[in-house]
Parts: C-alpha cells; structure tokens; sequence
C-alpha cells in the first residue's frame, strides 16, 4: 500500500466518465435488489466445480497472490488461476469500470481496497458472496475489517488484511533530544516544536495533502463525515470530529513543523532513514514499506499507538483490501473456492509470510504471533501494537460509494491548505461542495 495521491489524480477523469453510467444504476434498484436476495450455492457446488477444468482471471497488484494461486493450483490441479497486474490501484479501477460498462473483458475477481468496495458493489457490479454462505465466516476476522466488506446488507469480500493506524517513531532522533512518545495530540505538537527547534532540518512527520490519511486522522478523532443509505449521501465535513482533526492539524500547518518533501519520493526515504522525518502515522502495512525502502535504520524505529485527543485508545483503518467476485464472472464457483481459499486457507497464510498484517481473528489471538519479535524495530513485539489498534478502531465510519474520484481530487481542493495558502477547515469545506455537486451527477440524493 502506498500514498495514492498523485496515481488517484491522472485517472479522475477517466474514472468519472465511467462512473456516470455505473453510479447511476444504484439508484434503480433492479441490480442492488438481486444482489441482497442472492441465490444459494452449496458447499457440494463449489467442489463439483473444482473437478472441472476451469481457467478463471484474478486483476492483482499484489506481490504474494501469484504464490497464493500457484499453492491453489497444486491442491486443485483442474483449476488454473491466472493472475494479472494490470495496474496498481486507480489504474485498474478504471480499467474495472471500463469493462463493467461493456459489460465484457473483466476478470472473476479482482483486489479492490475497502475504501473502494462500496464504489463497486452499490451498482451491483459485485457478487454477494452470501451466495455461497459465506456471511456464516463472520466469526473467522475481526470487526473492523469485516464491517468494511458488508454494504447494504450484502457481503462483497472476505477480509484479508488489514491497516489498524499507529505512529511509528524513530526512538534514535526521539532519544538524542529527549522526547517522550506522545499519547496526545498536543503532546505530539510539542515533540513537533522541540525536534523542529533543535535542528531546523528535521520535521515530526512529512505530509503535502493525502487524502488517505487525513480521512483516518478524521475517522480516529471520531469524525463521521460521510453517510450512505441506498442512493442517499450525506456529507458533512465540518461535524465534531472532523473540526477536531482540522483544529489539531491547522497547529502543525501553521507552524511549518511538517516536512514540505514530497511523499514516496527519494528525498522522502532519504529523510527517513537520516531521522530528519522522525515519525509515521499511517497503517500497519508500513512496517514493510521502512523495511524495504529506509533497510538501513533498522533498530532505529518503533511504533506506539495513535495519538489522541484525550490520551485514551482510539483509532482508525488505512489501507486494506481484499478479493471481489464481478458480477460478469463466468466461473463463479471457482473463484469463491479460490477467494475462500485466499482469506481463510492456506493462502492467506502465504500473503502473511510477505508482510501483510492479517485480519483472521485466531491469528491475531496467537500468542505466537503477537509475540512475534521484529529485529527491524529493535526487537518490539509489533503485532501487539497493531492488534490492539485494530481492537480500538472506532465503529460506524463509512465511505462515499465514489470514494475512488473523492481522493483523486482532494488536492485540487485541499492542497493549499498543506502549502499555507489556505486554513485547513476552508480546503476540507470546497472539497465538501465538490463532493456533493459530484454526487449529485451521479444521481445520488445529498443531504
């Protein structure tokens, strides 16, 4: 996972042409109707259909699902999975939507982050995988992650990994000017004063305008700006929650204590591993991204809860995502048996080897795995820092059902803001007004 900014902002409009034809389908009701009245599949289905010689085709941008496939195929030699990278995130996206428009040339299934699956299963382009009994595997993955895949009622993928938000620090710069971890925001305002103060070079954190996280920093300051029922949206960008994350963030702005380099760029991993970014606020996936890209400042890094308003545990989600089933798959049976597979079985035993922070509720109750010691962070058991965020991420958050076009423009809207030449609150405001003209030509109804 990766900061989606600028892949997001060269498919907006592209995306939003095929949109225009798929949102509007949601508020028919004559797909949205079918799926959540799904036909039963059994069990006896899915493995007749794997006594066929099947060929079905996964779009993919993740590294490990090529093993996952290959240990599939060997425990079912008449199924060939084909899995294709046809573009990371956004990319694929559109290419989704454009074969959903044709109704043709789409894949069986295919990696679509939670933030997206609502954009995708409210048209009806998804299958309800309560088809096939999956729902009754609720129990088998935590909470957060499992509320992310349910929309109006249907289920649109099983969990299979999951990015519980968490501030990884880097103790070496923290320890040399006698900084505290910070439970608190103001506390990390002022661990960004002193750092700042004492070496003008160095920054707490880096941000030019993500949207990613700054709809996590909303979601874990209890912000609940978006609202879908049906084609019913309401967005509200200036309720409690999101007032307190501006208010909070506008200091640091304010302030110049963030790094104006710009995120996954050289000069952004060079800060990284020289100390002069000193903290991370993202999702647990991260840890791969400091192993592989800042490897030389192992031991010099740690991660410690989010920070929050009043010091008590809360958090949010970044990043994420699972396998959909498109409702135009012609091998439907197999590709629930590989999905399965992938989430529950042996495959996402595979995607967690490569790094993946997993969402299976026994892995993340195994001693064994949460006293896991990372070297990376200087012998810290992460898994326990990750977990407990998951277990406090704050229910009731949801996503707008185009939150795909949302982030590809949120720097057209809000980017001044991380620039100074705007307050933060008045960016979040206009992306608000775009947000609801979009919707609106969509054919949704915004409250």
């Amino acid at each position: 996972m990766r900061n989606r900014s600028s892949l997001l902002r060269t498919t907006a409009v592209l995306l939003g042409a095929a949109l225009t034809a798929v949102s509007l389908t949601a508020c028919g009701g004559s797909d949205s109707d079918s799926a959540s009245k799904p036909s039963a599949h059994s069990e006896a289905d899915i493995r007749k259909a794997l006594d066929k010689p099947t060929t079905i085709t996964v779009w993919s941008w993740s590294a490990s699902l090529p093993d996952v496939a290959e240990a599939f195929e060997k425990e079912h030699p008449k199924i060939k999975v084909k899995v294709e990278n046809v573009g990371t995130g956004p990319e694929q996206y559109t290419k989704l939507q454009n074969a959903i428009k044709a109704g043709d040339g789409g894949p069986d299934l295919a990696t679509v982050e939670y933030s997206a699956v609502p954009q995708f299963a409210m048209p009806g382009s998804l299958v309800d995988l309560s088809a096939f009994g999956f729902d009754a595997l609720e129990k088998e993955f935590t909470k957060a992650t499992w509320d992310s895949v349910k929309i109006g009622g249907g289920l649109y993928e099983l969990p299979l990994n999951a990015g519980p938000m968490a501030l990884f620090y880097n103790k070496k710069v923290f320890d040399k000017y006698d900084i505290d971890v910070p439970a608190t925001w103001d506390e990390y305002i002022a661990a960004a004063r002193k750092l700042h103060a004492a070496d003008p070079d160095t920054y707490i954190a880096a941000d030019e305008g993500n949207a990613g996280l700054t709809q996590s920093l909303i979601w874990a300051s209890g912000g609940r700006p978006f609202g879908v029922q049906g084609d019913k949206v309401s967005i509200d960008l200036k309720d409690a929650g999101t007032r307190k994350y501006a208010s909070m963030y506008q200091k640091l702005l304010d302030d110049k204590l963030l790094s104006p380099v710009v995120g996954w760029s050289p000069e952004w991993y060079k800060g990284l591993a020289k100390g002069n970014i000193a903290t991370l606020l993202s999702g647990a996936w991260m840890s791969g991204t400091l192993k592989s890209g800042v490897a030389d400042a192992s031991g010099d890094w740690r991660v410690a809860p989010l920070p929050t308003s009043d010091g008590k545990p809360a958090s949010s989600v970044n990043g994420g995502g699972s396998l959909a089933m498109m409702k135009q798959s012609k091998n439907q049976l197999a590709a629930a048996a590989f999905l399965r597979y992938a989430s529950t079985g042996k495959g996402a035993d595979i995607a967690q080897k490569s790094g993946s922070f997993p969402a299976r509720a026994k892995v993340l109750q195994s001693e064994a795995f949460l006293g896991q010691k990372d070297e990376y962070f200087g012998g810290q058991e992460v898994n326990r820092v990750f977990t407990d965020s998951l277990a406090d991420v704050r229910p009731g958050w949801q996503y707008l059902p185009y939150d795909v076009y949302a982030t590809s423009i949120f720097n057209d809207k809000v980017g001044k803001a991380f620039t100074g030449s705007m307050k933060l609150q008045d960016g979040l405001n206009a992306w608000q007004e775009e947000l609801a003209r979009y919707g609106e030509e969509q054919g949704f109804t915004i409250d």
